[in-house]
């Protein structure tokens, strides 16, 4: 009688670890996803803020595109993935970082490739195509007293940055659900004054 208890409730044992393991792993795929997507939203937000920094810096100077486009390059390293951003816009914004209107944007999308030269002097080439340019750097104001026009003060600069995070694990064949998700993260800075 005891042998035939132990066998049925190893047997059950066994049965009820066949319908719990899936959800398991599901579960556990599901943190380690989030862990990637999580490190790729941050690491897209602090290349945006730097970007953003180095565009008020730039100022007005030729080359502080590339500054901008460069410096994203380097902020976003791995496990998120450069070859994941599909565009780049930077933007005159309001103080309170939304869009200023009419829209002044430059935009980069990630196609073909961009050789500039920086303000030091040097040579950088960036995997980007500039597709709209109607913030260009000739444009933007970084002086106090303003520049005409629209510009009566110092302008904001934003920087956004779209980004496509593509799964790392086989989450998707047990959730069914799409090959990843776009997220766009930006920042904006006010310029450094010229007096």
């Amino acid at each position: 009688m005891r042998r035939r208890r132990a066998g049925r409730t190893r047997g059950q044992s066994l049965v009820e670890f066949a319908l719990i393991f899936p959800l398991f792993f599901t579960l556990f795929l599901g943190i380690i996803e989030f862990a990637f997507a999580f490190n790729a939203i941050l690491a897209v937000n602090f290349a945006s803020r730097n970007a953003a920094l180095a565009a008020a810096e730039a100022g007005t100077n030729v080359g502080g595109d590339c500054v901008v486009l460069q410096s994203i390059e380097d902020d976003i390293t791995a496990p998120a993935d450069t070859s994941r951003i599909s565009k780049i816009e930077i933007y005159r914004a309001k103080s309170n970082g939304d869009d200023y209107l009419p829209a002044e944007i430059t935009r980069f999308t990630r196609t073909g490739s961009l050789t500039c030269t920086m303000p030091d002097g040097s040579s950088v080439t960036v995997p980007y195509t500039r597709t709209l340019n109607a913030y260009p750097e000739a444009n933007r104001c970084n002086i106090l007293a303003g520049c005409g026009g629209t510009h009566t003060t110092i302008d904001h600069i934003g920087i956004r940055i779209f980004y496509t995070h593509t799964y790392v694990t086989p989450l998707q064949t047990f959730v069914g659900t799409g090959s990843g998700f776009t997220f766009e993260r930006s920042n904006v800075m006010r310029m450094e004054p010229i007096l």
